[in-house]
């Protein structure tokens, strides 16, 4: 499951503000498909095209270099019709009820339960109206209902600021490429990534080599030191880089003192 196999998918939406958000969160996070339930024409002015709705002004302003997400959106008539084509809906929403779904994941939760079982796409994540939420008939072709965990004291979710807690959730859980320390197509340059435990053990051998090379274990601890440094570089999350610095720097005095005997 990649990337691609997952869409958004707005139910009427009323500021143009918000989908133009939405494209620029979209794109922050590497989603691209993005499909919009029209309002309903009885919401509209007479003679106006739905699409028009939106304040194509404000909306390409909020994008800012995302408007190919807005340009290559897809319009539809109802959610029934924009999902046709999914193999799953996720219905976001705060309400539960008698007419709504009586158990929700948050959104960890959800990529956890998407990633164990990979669904085949399309997958659609659905939003409702800023004001409204999805309706009772909305949620109920959803599949699963999902969450963003907030305060009681004001649980409404800007409808932009939702979508950006989903797609990173979906970014991280199946857009970041394999991580290395470092940079390029396999790692984020400057992203603290702690060696893993074969790692740590790699570098504390390293460590105990050089200091034996040095004559410090004349005497028994060699391993009781080992499980000492061991554990206080994994509890200091050294990245690869920084246990290569610390390693290099103890080989480096190690030369000068074989230099300084020679």
């Amino acid at each position: 499951m990649v990337l691609s196999d997952f869409m958004i998918i707005l139910c009427r939406p009323s500021e143009p503000g918000n989908v133009g958000a939405v494209c620029r969160a979209m794109k922050n996070m590497g989603l691209s498909r993005l499909r919009i339930v029209l309002p309903r024409k009885a919401e509209l002015p007479p003679g106006l095209p739905p699409q028009a709705a939106l304040d194509q002004g404000l909306l390409r302003a909020r994008a800012v270099h995302a408007e190919d997400v807005w340009e290559n959106a897809r319009f539809f008539d109802s959610l029934d019709e924009a999902a046709a084509d999914c193999s799953l809906l996720i219905g976001t929403t705060r309400r539960r009820g008698r007419h709504r779904k009586n158990v929700t994941l948050d959104p960890v939760s959800l990529m956890s339960w998407l990633k164990e079982r990979l669904p085949s796409g399309p997958i659609a994540l659905v939003f409702g109206n800023e004001r409204t939420g999805l309706e009772d008939a909305e949620l109920d072709l959803c599949n699963i209902a999902s969450h963003v965990p907030v305060s009681a004291d004001f649980p409404s979710l800007n409808l932009s600021h939702a979508v950006q807690i989903y797609a990173y959730e979906l970014f991280k859980t199946f857009g970041l490429p394999a991580q290395r320390d470092g940079a390029g197509p396999d790692g984020i340059k400057g992203e603290w990534i702690p060696l893993d435990r074969s790692r740590v053990d790699t570098l504390t051998a390293e460590i105990t080599n050089t200091l034996e090379s040095l004559g410090f274990y004349k005497n028994p601890g060699r391993e009781e030191q080992a499980r000492f440094l061991r554990d206080l570089i994994s509890r200091a999350g050294l990245t690869g880089r920084e246990g290569k610095y610390f390693s290099d720097i103890l080989c480096k005095s190690a030369r000068l003192q074989y230099q300084n005997e020679g």
